[in-house]
């Protein structure tokens, strides 16, 4: 693929950090505009993906597709069917429709593996959603908490609490939190068909407690040392809104957050957080909090 897939977000920080002319060798050799065999194999052993979607309003949301492995299938290298509807309460259901640009995870964090890719969603077959491949990479292990996920069919009644801010039982999620995914976009995703102006999803860990939520409901988070490649921080650098989603591993509830982000780049701001490059602040403008209907068990061995 040719390194034009850095969009200008990811380009200026490149540049920024000295590391412009390696990232495009990185990226030439790297990011791939379609599924290679080792990628396509993989989505299909994972009983879930995780996805970033854009609502009417363009507002990133971070969410997840669940089912029996095998419901994730490549047909071709272009192609990844997800035959899979989006879960009771989810708030950014609507958007899993024909010609939306949405971006997935795939995560095996017992192993360790994950793969990134970006797309259109560009037919819904007979409830199989089928995403055209826009750009697909792996990622490194770094960061990733050991815990299987398994299929398990559940007929749970949901329950669905939306709200402005945080309520104790979603501040008491994020602050037990080692993982969260957090969804971005580009300025240009809900109209461009260029892969590098797309939606991107990405995971984040640390250890548990590292999110701080401030007494004003906004989170604080460290942003440690990854790839480089700054997907996230590049589309944040251009659209300052994102999504994020924390899970509850023991109970199966999750936490929809659509936030505005700022970087605190002052070194003295991530001394709490050993390692951490920066620190990202969440102001928190809508939660979706949600018990109940996640066809999933993880256990912790």
């Amino acid at each position: 693929m040719s390194t034009k897939a850095w969009h200008a977000g990811e380009h200026e920080l490149h540049r920024r950090h000295g590391i412009a002319g390696r990232m495009a060798e990185v990226g030439a050799r790297v990011l791939r505009d379609h599924l290679p065999e080792q990628h396509r194999l993989f989505f299909s052993e994972l009983p879930l993906v995780y996805a970033g979607l854009l609502d009417a309003q363009g507002q990133p949301w971070a969410s997840l597709l669940a089912g029996a492995p095998g419901f994730a299938f490549s047909p071709t290298p272009q192609r990844l069917r997800l035959a899979a509807r989006p879960l009771p309460g989810d708030p950014v259901a609507p958007s899993w429709r024909e010609g939306a640009p949405v971006a997935l995870l795939g995560l095996q964090a017992e192993t360790g593996r994950r793969n990134r890719m970006n797309g259109w969603i560009v037919a819904d077959r007979g409830g199989a959603f089928e995403i055209a491949v826009g750009q697909s990479f792996g990622n490194c292990p770094k960061y990733i908490h050991p815990r299987r996920a398994s299929h398990m069919p559940t007929s749970a009644p949901v329950e669905v609490t939306a709200g402005d801010g945080l309520d104790e039982a979603a501040a008491r999620i994020v602050r037990n939190a080692d993982t969260f995914f957090i969804a971005s976009a580009h300025p240009a995703a809900a109209r461009s068909r260029d892969p590098a102006a797309g939606v991107d999803v990405s995971h984040r860990g640390g250890p548990a407690g590292f999110v701080h939520v401030e007494a004003d409901g906004s989170l604080l988070a460290p942003d440690y040392p990854g790839n480089m490649f700054f997907n996230t921080l590049g589309n944040l650098a251009l659209e300052p809104r994102c999504g994020l989603l924390f899970l509850d591993f023991r109970s199966g509830g999750r936490l929809h957050l659509a936030c505005r982000t700022a970087l605190l780049p002052d070194a003295a701001d991530a001394r709490p957080w050993a390692g951490a490059q920066r620190v990202i602040r969440f102001q928190v403008e809508r939660a979706v909090r949600v018990v109940g209907g996640l066809p999933l068990r993880w256990s912790e061995d």
